[in-house]
């Protein structure tokens, strides 16, 4: 099964979004001070500081400044890459890695925490969607390149490390020793709960698509009675990943309409993705299905979820996303792929047109996270991409009002995670989404929603 979907992914006309650019350091020197005023500036201020700092400085250090220093002028997701950042691009395609499994961004000198990944270390040890780590075994890691704070974080199984963490909401930080381990990266997790199928999508891998294809067709062999009666597709805490991917998952739940489509300054990054591009017909026609998403779902997980709703063919539930609504092209510069520019080169729009840039999905049914006692904090101070120094600016001018909705107690859901506990409820929005499929009596109806 696998191999057959495979052959057809690879068949597909779709790319990922990777060029591979190569440059020499003859072709740079090509640029002069004649190019413009601008950079006659630029290597004027390269000069003085050649002559003048107060200790000699190599060049490697002068033109690596200057590049972040450009890069960080656009957005927070377009940076220079080379060293461990290409490592851990590569680390999605090697499948593990030996550390804490935490999705961290730099923020205001700090390490801010995107999300722990599903069943890792710091996910065990209580690590949060939106903490701060700002010590690592007693160091400041404040001001530290995220590349440097990553790779301390890094090492080998079984040794411990001491994160200091400042949680908005709580007055002072406190310290949490974890254990690294090796990260067994699982982009696709299932399991049935009664005749309910539960699949949990961690990142977005290689072969997403094909692996939830094959998880379903495990569980409709292993259901009780032989058929699945729901769906749910849970993408919570799930970072993105390939845009590639995010279109072969959606791809297998619909067969009309649009996907997604992205939209830039060049004429090529201005595509259109339709259903049916990779899968004829439908794996799980007028299957009832719900998609679970929150703070921590960005970028291809916002696809998916944007696709499916505006499609009417799945109902989104939990908590409003990420709101990354921006695609990044990686160009290499050498022959060797060490060096690369991850550049943000487009814009992507769920198939009614909307940017979910700042905004993000919202769910058709907001259902907050009770059986976590800080949910309620963490709903007021949840980090997103609106919060990112530097973030793009949604076209559509978001209101701000809007983005508030979210935050507001909600009189339907006020039982306490103690009583959740009591109750044997480890985690509140599966088991309401999974309760929701079973008092279906509609089926038809929450798969294609009128």
């Amino acid at each position: 099964m696998k191999t057959k979907f495979a052959a057809i992914a690879r068949a597909t006309a779709l790319v990922v979004a990777v060029a591979l650019l190569p440059a020499t350091t003859a072709g740079l020197a090509q640029v002069d001070a004649r190019t413009s005023p601008d950079f006659a500036r630029l290597f004027e201020i390269y000069q003085m500081v050649k002559d003048n700092y107060v200790e000699g400085v190599d060049d490697e250090q002068l033109i690596r400044g200057a590049i972040d220093g450009m890069l960080g002028s656009l957005d927070p997701h377009s940076s220079y890459l080379d060293g461990s950042a290409i490592q851990r691009l590569n680390t999605m395609v090697d499948g593990e890695y030996q550390g804490l499994g935490l999705s961290v961004v730099g923020e205001e000198g700090a390490v801010k925490v995107i999300s722990p990944f599903k069943g890792s270390p710091a996910e065990e040890m209580g690590i949060k969607a939106g903490d701060y780590i700002t010590h690592l075994d007693g160091k400041s890691i404040i001001g530290l390149d995220l590349d440097e704070a990553v790779a301390k974080m890094r090492g080998p199984e079984g040794t411990d490390i001491q994160l200091t963490i400042f949680r908005p909401g709580r007055d002072d930080t406190f310290d949490v020793t974890v254990t690294r381990g090796t990260i067994q990266l699982e982009p696709v997790t299932y399991e049935l709960d009664g005749t309910i199928g539960v699949i949990s999508i961690n990142e977005f891998a290689a072969d997403v698509g094909v692996d939830v294809a094959e998880a379903i067709d495990t569980m409709r062999r292993d259901v009780p009675g032989g058929k699945l009666t729901g769906l749910v597709l849970d993408m919570r805490n799930n970072p993105g990943g390939s845009l590639r991917e995010a279109i072969i998952l959606s791809d297998l739940f619909l067969t009309k309409g649009t996907i997604v489509s992205q939209k830039g300054r060049r004429s090529e990054d201005n595509r259109s993705f339709p259903a049916e591009i990779v899968f004829r017909g439908e794996i799980a026609p007028d299957m009832p299905m719900i998609v679970l998403i929150n703070a921590g779902s960005a970028s291809a997980s916002e696809i998916v979820a944007g696709a499916l709703q505006d499609q009417r063919r799945a109902l989104v539930m939990g908590e409003r996303s990420f709101g990354k609504g921006s695609v990044q092209s990686l160009f290499y510069l050498d022959d060797d792929r060490t060096k690369g520019l991850k550049l943000t080169t487009a814009r992507y729009y769920t198939p009614s047109g909307k940017s979910v840039q700042e905004g993000g999905i919202d769910p058709d049914i907001r259902v907050p996270q009770m059986s976590d006692p800080d949910a309620a904090r963490r709903s007021k101070l949840a980090f997103r991409e609106s919060d990112l120094r530097g973030h793009l600016i949604n076209e559509a001018d978001v209101d701000d009002r809007e983005l508030e909705n979210d935050r507001q107690t909600d009189p339907r859901f006020d039982v306490t995670a103690e009583e959740l506990e009591k109750q044997g409820i480890e985690d509140f929005q599966l088991d309401y989404a999974i309760k929701t499929l079973n008092r279906t009596s509609n089926p038809v109806g929450l798969a294609k929603r009128k």
